[in-house]
Formats: structure tokens, sequence, C-alpha cells
């Protein structure tokens, strides 16, 4: 007998003590774990299709352990322009072993019921704090992308956070421009671009490009 059925947003072909990897559930290791959307049964020619789901048939679960999957590597590249960026990725998963195929007679999950529209008021009664907005960038804005290691999302942070300028950028500290960008995926070092960013402020092209050609995402090779 094995069941298709659809777990942490997923469907699967199980069967009992069947072990499956999916994304990661907010359950405790050891506690059980029932799956009631389920999309097809089958037990040997008999076979039952839902509409979508099969009323009262669930898939009941043990949860062995939390884990992380193989690191998959993400590599961009842009010719000509010096622009390399690797990030790794490991998706966060939960080893669980099917138990039993209930193919009727199973509890639906309850579900929260909403909260009263009193509460709901109070809550938007609430006073919210106002978030300090980031400094408007004055002047006209040079292109950071031309700065090696500063890729388009990294540019519109710095715009945002007031830096729209190489002369701007210049002045401004390697550590500071990490903090602003912290939130910006990827590794990335900034301690040369304070000084490219100079270079451009000069009109020094040829000899930015130069040292460009030099680095490696922003970093010296």
């Amino acid at each position: 007998m094995y069941a298709i059925v659809e777990m942490a947003g997923q469907q699967f072909k199980v069967a009992k003590d069947q072990k499956v990897y999916v994304h990661r559930l907010q359950v405790e290791e050891g506690k059980k774990v029932t799956f009631d959307n389920v999309l097809l049964l089958s037990d040997g020619s008999n076979v039952t299709v839902g509409a979508p789901a099969i009323d009262g048939a669930a898939v009941e679960a043990k949860v062995v352990k939390h884990l992380r999957g193989d690191k998959v590597i993400v590599f961009h590249k842009k010719r000509r322009k010096g622009y390399r960026k690797k990030n790794g990725h490991r998706q966060s998963l939960t080893e669980i072993v099917i138990e039993s195929i209930i193919s009727k007679g199973a509890k639906k999950a309850e579900t929260k019921k909403a909260e009263p529209k009193a509460k709901k008021e109070e809550a938007k009664a609430a006073p919210v704090e106002a978030k300090p907005k980031a400094k408007k960038a004055t002047g006209k804005a040079d292109d950071l992308k031309k700065v090696e290691g500063i890729g388009p999302k990294i540019a519109e942070t710095l715009n945002n956070a007031g830096i729209s300028t190489f002369a701007e950028l210049a002045k401004t500290d390697a550590a500071k421009i990490s903090e602003i960008i912290a939130d910006v995926r990827g590794n990335h070092v900034t301690d040369t671009w304070p000084k490219q960013a100079q270079l451009a402020a000069d009109g020094k092209w040829d000899e930015l490009q130069k040292w460009q050609d030099e680095l490696d995402g922003g970093v010296a090779k």
C-alpha cells in the first residue's frame, strides 16, 4: 500500500517504514506528525483518487532528526567586467519515517480560530514607532557598479543609505560599508571599494581599470 501525500509544500509517494526528507518541520525530534492532505491511495488493485484530497485519509510519521542538505554552489560571473560572486546554500531538512497510512477515519488537523475583532482593533490602535528615514542622496548619482565587487543590489542599498557618488563612497570607511550592506546576500570584501571610488571620483579611469584587472570580486588576487 502506498500514498501520494503533500508534506511541507511538496508531494511524495510514500509507503510504511519509508524514510523521507522534507523541508524543515517545526516539530521536535521524536514527536509524531500527521499529514492529512492525501491526494491518492493505492492498495493493490484498489486505487482512490482525491478531489483534490481524500476525506478521512492521513499519513502518520515520526520525526527522526533535523539536518541540513548538501551544499549547492551558485556562481555568478560577468564577462569582461571582472565580476565574480560565489554563494553556497544548504537547505534545512527534516528526516521522518512513515509509521502508518490511514485510508479513512483520520481526524483533520485543527486550524487556528480567527482572533476576536476587539483584539484586532486594539492591535491597530497600538502606536507604532516611526522608523528613521534613510538620508536622501544629494546631487547627481554616479554608477557605483563601476567599482569592482559592487552589483546592482549593493548599489541600490548604498543609494538608500545616502551614498550615491564616488566621492561619498570614497569618504566612507570600509567597515561602515560592510555594516550598511550586511543584509545583502553573499560574502562581500569592501576593503578596496573606497580607494576604487576615489580613483573614479578623480577621473583616473585608466589607473582604475589597470588595478581592477588585478582584482577578483574586489579582492586582490
